[in-house]
């Protein structure tokens, strides 16, 4: 078994020297910890995004949202609106609710211990975790896709993902310590962001090869094991580009509840395996292509059409719906606008 107080001094020694400059986050070693609401957004706009991508809504956020009591008071359109572009839309509507827990609830000042974290709206095990530990210098386990491949590569892992997750959770739990628990999660951040990538890890300059059960066997990138994925169900779906006679777009509002729900879209069929087409509005529709994209469980192909009309519709000039619509539809309003 791999030596932990040597792998996390030499890893915590990595990091003082390797660390990312994020607009999250306090240097390593600070005395001074990252303002909670700052971690906090972060970790929720991190997931199921990357760093460069995640980095310019952060920015744009908390310029317009500077505190929690803040975002709180923000609409929720305007919330919904501002986050077009990061997916994972539930998301969006957690974090104003969370927000508001914590401005009505808690005065505007988040919880410190990660069992109060977790109560909060919205708020997972991860985000939890990841709080109590970034922002308050706190021991928390903090486990996301790159802890656990490090893991699974460290211990060289013989489960599979994602049957494996409650073990490599044990197996991070035993380099949680009192020692530096703010820097401990952000360093293994580091490492699995810049080293010990999902393909080609450049084990090399890894700080913790010395150690690793995983490099021992000659193949470290084939760990983590996954299961196979069930392929991914591909369903189709009609959109309609309405412009009015100021060629503004008509958009509608989505059912709170459900895929991209709250978010203002364009008006579409259901999305399935033999769409009906039923326009919005009597128009003469002309069919301008199609676009296609992914979401978590299933590929969808939108046949985009476009026509001109009136009716009870959000009407938005084209240039604003195209910086407020979530991606999917961006892609067909401009399919339809290059017709």
């Amino acid at each position: 078994m791999p030596d932990v107080s040597s792998l996390r001094a030499a890893l915590l020694d990595w990091y003082d020297a390797h660390a990312r400059t994020l607009p999250w986050r306090a240097p390593p070693g600070a005395r001074t910890r990252t303002e909670p609401y700052r971690v906090w957004l972060s970790e929720v706009m991190l997931q199921q995004t990357t760093v460069p991508h995640a980095a310019p809504y952060f920015e744009r956020f908390t310029t317009r949202w500077p505190t929690v009591s803040d975002l709180a008071a923000a609409p929720d359109a305007d919330l919904m609106a501002a986050w077009a572009g990061l997916g994972y839309y539930a998301r969006a509507r957690n974090l104003l609710a969370c927000a508001r827990a914590v401005a009505s609830e808690h005065g505007g000042v988040f919880p410190d211990t990660e069992a109060a974290l977790l109560a909060l709206p919205g708020v997972g095990a991860y985000t939890a975790a990841a709080v109590a530990a970034i922002a308050f210098d706190r021991p928390a386990n903090v486990v996301d896709g790159n802890v656990e491949r490090v893991m699974s590569r460290l211990f060289a892992l013989e489960a599979p993902l994602p049957a494996a997750r409650p073990e490599l959770k044990r197996l991070a739990a035993l380099f949680v310590s009192d020692d530096r628990p703010g820097d401990w999660p952000q360093a293994l951040m580091d490492l699995g962001s810049s080293v010990c990538r999902p393909k080609s890890p450049s084990c090399e300059v890894c700080p913790l090869a010395f150690g690793c059960e995983g490099l021992k066997t000659g193949e470290p990138a084939r760990y983590p094991l996954k299961t196979k994925k069930a392929e991914r169900p591909h369903r189709l779906g009609h959109a309609f580009v309405l412009r009015d006679a100021a060629g503004r777009i008509g958009l509608v509002r989505r059912p709170d509840k459900g895929l991209l729900g709250g978010m203002l879209g364009l008006p579409t069929s259901e999305w399935n395996a033999a769409p009906a087409f039923d326009p919005p509005s009597t128009a003469n529709w002309t069919e301008a292509g199609a676009v296609e994209h992914v979401f978590t469980h299933f590929s969808l192909t939108l046949t985009v059409h476009v026509g001109a009309g009136d009716g009870d519709f959000t009407w938005t000039e084209a240039d604003q719906a195209l910086a407020a619509l979530p991606t999917v539809f961006r892609k067909a309003l401009e399919r339809g606008l290059s017709a």
